[in-house]
């Protein structure tokens, strides 16, 4: 009897000893795939930095990161899918500065911008350049202005969506430079650079990724960069203020968040996988190759950032008087 009782101290004192260690291991993050929400379609600029930044970070992390495209509604489908989602670091979402637009351009979000998502960071801040098809025989910003004045009204550019960033760089285009067109929304960059190429529509402020190729085969047009300095992939090309419009400089970034109420911890470790991954050869080629810069800051310079571009894309809606969709 006494060696029993023994023995089950000992056994208690084992199992006591050993209970962080299996707790821990049942908790250590990640211990199952994680899912990465793209609000856009496949192809669009956000869909490739998602990729070459996940790829990298599935090595790291030893769990696959898995896309899931979920276009539509200018990237509010994704978002809300990400709002709604359970805050355990199995789901995340890279978006683009359309999540800084949303808020100005509709009515009602089913979620709420600010208050549902925690910042993780920054990952690239990527030009958009202004390209037509060679169609249109237009070969500077300048003839491109000359025709929009000339005939007022009768011009159109694409977006990938209405109130995303590609149609926000356009509209604080048209503003500075005193010209009419009509915004023709599509789901992603890959339907409007085809109906740009095709010369259904004029012109289009896409992000350099999709359009680098067809540019350098003659498919398109490189008429400007929409970024307040030369983009890196197309050194050639002037900026929108070089070219004579003063004041259409516009921001296209790409970042990682999560649900609101992420464990800090995770949110961190994230945030930190991310910049690793940009710090790889492999990452930093594929970059230079889409005319992208790595771009971070900590998640909670993050968090501010996006509240303080809130508050500036407001203003330029309503200069440029958008009516928030119903």
């Amino acid at each position: 009897m006494k060696f029993t009782r023994r023995a089950s101290l000992a056994c208690l004192t084992c199992l006591a000893a050993l209970s962080p260690l299996v707790a821990g291991a049942q908790g250590a993050y990640p211990n199952k795939p994680i899912r990465v929400i793209v609000p856009f379609a496949g192809g669009s600029t956000t869909d490739i930095i998602a990729r070459a930044i996940t790829d990298k970070m599935s090595q790291s992390m030893g769990q696959t990161l898995v896309i899931e495209n979920r276009g539509g509604a200018s990237g509010t489908i994704g978002q809300q899918a990400v709002a709604t989602a359970a805050p355990d670091g199995y789901t995340i979402m890279i978006h683009s500065s359309s999540h800084t637009v949303s808020p100005s351009t509709f009515a009602k979000l089913p979620f709420d911008t600010v208050g549902d998502f925690a910042g993780v960071t920054p990952i690239s801040s990527t030009p958009n350049v202004l390209v037509m098809s060679p169609s249109k025989n237009i070969k500077t910003l300048q003839e491109l202005l000359a025709a929009a004045r000339a005939k007022p009204g009768s011009m159109n550019f694409a977006s990938a969506g209405q109130g995303s960033a590609t149609h926000l760089n356009a509209e604080k285009f048209k503003l500075a430079a005193k010209i009419e067109a009509t915004n023709i929304p599509f789901k992603g960059s890959g339907e409007a650079v085809t109906e740009v190429i095709a010369g259904r529509v004029d012109y289009y402020f896409s992000p350099i990724a999709p359009v680098i190729g067809q540019i350098k085969n003659g498919q398109l047009v490189a008429l400007a960069v929409g970024s307040p300095k030369r983009a890196s992939a197309l050194p050639q090309v002037p900026t929108t203020a070089e070219a004579g419009v003063p004041g259409s400089e516009f921001n296209f970034w790409i970042g990682m968040m999560a649900p609101a109420k992420t464990p800090r911890d995770i949110v961190n470790r994230l945030h930190d996988e991310v910049v690793k991954a940009l710090n790889t050869p492999e990452v930093k080629e594929r970059f230079a190759a889409l005319g992208a810069d790595a771009w971070t800051l900590s998640p909670e310079q993050f968090d501010a950032y996006i509240k303080e571009e809130i508050k500036s894309n407001a203003v330029l809606v309503k200069a440029a008087g958008l009516q928030p969709t119903q």
